[in-house]
């Protein structure tokens, strides 16, 4: 078999090379409990906790950062709320004095991530991934510690393996584990196609693990399976497994499907103040503590604060605007934050919602949600749906004072004021 490139040959002699052994000093007991508790606020799942208590004793006895690494296809030009479930994660990592590997993955965007997808996700092309690259860390910013983050590119690693190398690598694990996976074996029963190029994803996201020495990886629940290939590959190649961090997916603006460009029920964090305030205000109450839990700083006594206050009668509109402040004080200012929360009360202020509009109460019935042309006609503010249809294509109906432009959107159960045209108006209850 032809050499590898220098380039690969060095990452595959490091990924071989010896893990120093764990250290004995015993260290500060509370602060190691301390940043685990840190590590799990919000978390879905940590693997292995023991391992990473080993680690965060040995870092702290040589005063050596770990290596915590997330990475991110830049298959859209924009970051929105549900990238900074992770991102915020991060942070606090950084705020314990460790290191974050911010990975741009320039190079297994040209493969594209099956994770969750029933079809084949074509696959990008050099352009685009460079114009969506050039973006990402400067948003990714807003959130990080610049200081403490060391941004890469996996074509680094990926491309000098050539095809010889890829070969070694994908000797590395067997099609039936593989095939373990979800989404593979669900389209494999159903019988559609998975592309060959698709294999490759995981073990390619798993070298990058191998190529950073990453001592632990964050990512979504859907990652849960990539993250294991990253551990058994160092593995394999003589390192210190990283443990690995699997963070909940947020929900979109609807509840119903996680937080998707391509679902467009996205915040994203550039997005104007007054749009990013509206939507926010957009999600229902119940939806509300999610958001609390992932995106917010608050502590969790305060949340609990606000539910009990909930409970006992203050209106959940009143704590959502709270939410909504905190997220556009973060992405942009405080000052931008009060002049949102000024533009949204003067849409139903200043002439636009009448007091006294038609209250309707409706049950689900166990369905996720109601779509909006259904809700027209229910509280009788359109004839039929096809009227309502036609009045969204017209670009008539508004939702908590939000144009709506898909007639497909479902509401799941909560509070809405719905709008058709100037003068019809209705607030509705799903529960």
């Amino acid at each position: 078999m032809r050499a590898l490139s220098k380039r690969a040959d060095y990452f595959f002699r490091m990924s071989r090379s010896t893990p120093p052994p764990p250290s004995t000093t015993p260290g500060d007991s509370a602060a190691i409990e301390h940043a685990l508790a840190v590590v799990r606020r919000g978390s879905e799942e940590l693997l292995v906790e023991s391992e990473l208590a080993d680690k965060l004793r040995r870092s702290q006895a040589t005063s050596t950062p770990l290596r915590c690494k997330f990475g991110l296809d830049p298959t859209a030009p924009d970051i929105h709320l549900g990238h900074t479930v992770v991102l915020t994660k991060l942070r606090q990592l950084q705020d314990l004095g460790h290191t974050v590997i911010f990975l741009i993955g320039d190079f297994t965007s040209m493969i594209g991530d099956p994770s969750g997808r029933n079809t084949t996700r074509p696959p990008l092309t050099r352009e685009q991934i460079d114009a969506n690259a050039r973006t990402y860390f400067e948003q990714a910013g807003l959130v990080l510690d610049r200081a403490r983050t060391e941004i890469r590119y996996n074509s680094e690693w990926s491309t000098p393996l050539g095809a010889d190398g890829m070969i070694r690598l994908a000797s590395q694990y067997t099609l039936a584990r593989l095939l373990e996976r979800d989404d593979f074996s669900q389209r494999y029963r159903d019988g559609q196609p998975i592309a060959m190029h698709e294999l490759l994803y995981p073990l390619m996201q798993g070298y990058d693990s191998v190529a950073l020495r990453a001592d632990l990886e964050l990512g979504g629940t859907d990652q849960k399976f990539n993250l294991l290939v990253g551990r058994e590959l160092q593995r394999h190649y003589g390192q210190e497994p990283q443990c690995i961090l699997t963070m909940p997916l947020l929900e979109g603006l609807y509840g119903v499907e996680k937080m998707s460009k391509s679902k467009n029920n996205t915040i994203g964090i550039t997005e104007a103040p007054a749009e990013m305030f509206g939507k926010v205000m957009r999600i229902s109450d119940d939806l509300m503590w999610r958001y609390y839990e992932l995106v917010s700083s608050r502590t969790l006594a305060e949340i609990e604060a606000f539910k009990r206050e909930v409970a006992a009668g203050r209106n959940p509109r009143d704590i959502k605007v709270l939410l909504g402040q905190e997220i556009v004080t973060r992405f942009h200012s405080a000052r931008a934050a009060e002049e949102a929360l000024r533009e949204f009360e003067a849409r139903f202020r200043e002439g636009e919602a009448p007091a006294d509009m038609p209250q309707l109460n409706l049950s689900l019935q166990g369905k996720p949600g109601l779509a909006v042309p259904v809700l027209l006609k229910l509280a009788g503010l359109a004839p039929s749906t096809s009227e309502a249809i036609r009045a969204i294509e017209q670009g008539g109906v508004r939702v908590d004072g939000e144009r709506v432009d898909d007639r497909a959107l479902v509401l799941p159960a909560g509070t809405y004021v719905l709008q058709l045209g100037k003068r019809r108006w209705a607030r509705i209850t799903l529960s």
